[in-house]
């Protein structure tokens, strides 16, 4: 069967048309999607702005035609930190629904650690182990841990490149002292539920997943997509380390000039590595593999395993 995946993040809202059957590995066959970066969308009350709200709906009601014109039978579409956290959140939802039609549903945080997980697991199978899977997004961090297909561990932390970026970061250059005092505040937050990680057991095998974590490893030496989802590509902790300074140094044009780095994506860049080195580091862990599926590959397997 044809799905359409509508996946409305804080960074990117993506259509991904796929073909899926039961049993069988999902074939992308058409992509569709906009940087609108709904996480920066927010004024001073937490609430999603009346231009970030008229912009996604107009890419919902765009999507929907692709929908359609790719011979998409089933659509599948939810939403993740952006709205979730939205103080308006709920009129927004309203709004795509009574203006479009699409019911979006919004994934928890711990939903969305879990699916991830999933997704990595069917990616790399039972060979790999006792599994730790980093998703760092727009908006919040995910965590899960585990040896099943259901991990012993998940959850969320409010650790996005793009919320820390809006909050704590306030120029295009930071200064030393915002780098620094981003770098503490992501520490402690992390660190808050490091154990729960801890006390799940030792990993065989760490993944990175999404665009951030590709970034960095693309900028550290790793693949390019060209090469495809087949190669392996890692990130080592050392590497980022020599590239910290680096990206504190740089412009986002700057940065954007990097391999494997969008100019949406750029300003983002420097808290994103902030949280990988976080991670990394606060969990003893040397090198991460980049894993080609992550959270929507994950609604889609689960989708399926519903079907079977």
């Amino acid at each position: 069967m044809r799905l359409g995946v509508l996946d409305v993040g804080s960074n990117t809202v993506h259509l991904l048309v796929v073909d899926a059957h039961p049993g069988a590995q999902p074939v992308p066959a058409y992509s569709h999607k906009t940087e609108l970066r709904l996480v920066e969308l927010l004024d001073d009350d937490g609430r999603i702005s009346t231009s970030g709200a008229d912009r996604l709906l107009s890419f919902v009601a765009e999507a929907l035609e692709v929908a359609d014109d790719k011979g998409v039978e089933s659509l599948l579409a939810f939403a993740t930190s952006a709205v979730r956290d939205a103080a308006n959140g709920d009129e927004v939802l309203r709004a795509v629904r009574a203006q479009t039609g699409v019911e979006l549903h919004v994934l928890s945080g711990e939903d969305e650690a879990r699916l991830t997980f999933l997704a990595v697991r069917r990616w790399y199978g039972w060979s790999s182990g006792r599994l730790l899977v980093l998703d760092i997004g727009g908006g919040s961090l995910e965590v899960a841990t585990g040896s099943a297909e259901e991990p012993d561990a998940a959850y969320s932390v409010p650790l996005g490149a793009g919320r820390l970026t809006r909050a704590l970061l306030g120029s295009d250059r930071p200064t030393s002292a915002e780098v620094k005092a981003l770098r503490k505040h992501v520490r402690a937050l992390f660190a808050r539920d490091l154990g729960r990680v801890i006390r799940a057991g030792t990993p065989d095998h760490v993944v990175g997943t999404s665009k951030t974590f590709r970034s960095l490893a693309r900028i550290t030496g790793a693949a390019p997509s060209a090469e495809g989802p087949f190669v392996r590509r890692c990130l080592r902790h050392a590497d980022l380390l020599e590239w910290l300074p680096k990206l504190s140094a740089m412009s986002p044009a700057e940065r954007a000039a990097l391999p494997g780095v969008s100019a949406g994506r750029a300003g983002q860049l420097l808290a994103g590595a902030l949280v990988a080195d976080a991670a990394m580091d606060l969990l003893g862990v040397q090198e991460l593999e980049i894993c080609p599926w992550a959270l929507r590959e994950g609604v889609i397997l689960r989708r399926l395993d519903a079907l079977a």
